[in-house]
């Protein structure tokens, strides 16, 4: 299988390669379009600033490309808030891939929202075998709101969107290679699709 992660100077590429690596796989990390356009599942993860991640994207042609890709493509964290219309952070136009706003968490409450927190009202096949009020990882100051493409939530603050899908577009906030068993089983039934 032809897999790879897409590169755009945000972080946790390491560690998501690590993980995959723990199932027998090989990504290839990179941003060239061509690579990218011919993958069989492309996985766009991401720790970092909206603004500056997209202005990355936008040069080098991939904030058309990645809306386009007809492959499974998975968001993580900054990947899941990039794929969505915009974003709060830095007054930012995204990939209009998902029918929801980032917006920040109440600036009165303690964020980042950081550590285990459960997923629920999960639905579609990246969640295939993963039980309700599952604990997953989660580092996020921004929050995807909930939308008719939301298929799992999760509760910091108010629910807000821990996974989102559309098509061969699938997003998760939180971090699936940080997760433990949980977070492998979900990258491999991300895998399987």
């Amino acid at each position: 299988m032809n897999l790879v992660i897409i590169k755009y100077n945000a972080g946790n590429i390491h560690s998501v390669r690590l993980a995959l690596n723990r199932l027998g796989l090989e990504p290839q990390v990179t941003d060239d379009y061509q690579d990218i356009q011919n993958a069989d599942r492309v996985i766009f993860p991401g720790v970092g600033e909206a603004s500056s991640a997209m202005r990355f994207l936008i040069a080098r042609k991939l904030d058309t490309l990645i809306p386009a890709l007809d492959q499974p493509v998975l968001g993580i964290c900054l990947g899941l808030q990039l794929m969505c219309r915009y974003s709060e952070e830095n007054n930012t136009n995204c990939l209009n891939i998902f029918n929801a706003d980032v917006l920040r968490f109440p600036p009165d409450q303690k964020v980042p929202h950081m550590g285990w927190n459960t997923i629920s009202h999960l639905s579609g096949d990246l969640f295939k075998n993963i039980p309700e009020r599952s604990y997953l990882y989660f580092v996020h100051s921004y929050y995807a709101a909930k939308c008719d493409q939301t298929v799992g939530q999760s509760d910091y603050i108010l629910p807000f969107s821990a996974a989102l899908q559309k098509d061969n577009f699938y997003a998760v906030q939180f971090h699936p290679e940080k997760s433990g068993m949980t977070g492998e089983k979900i990258l491999k039934n991300f895998i399987e699709i």
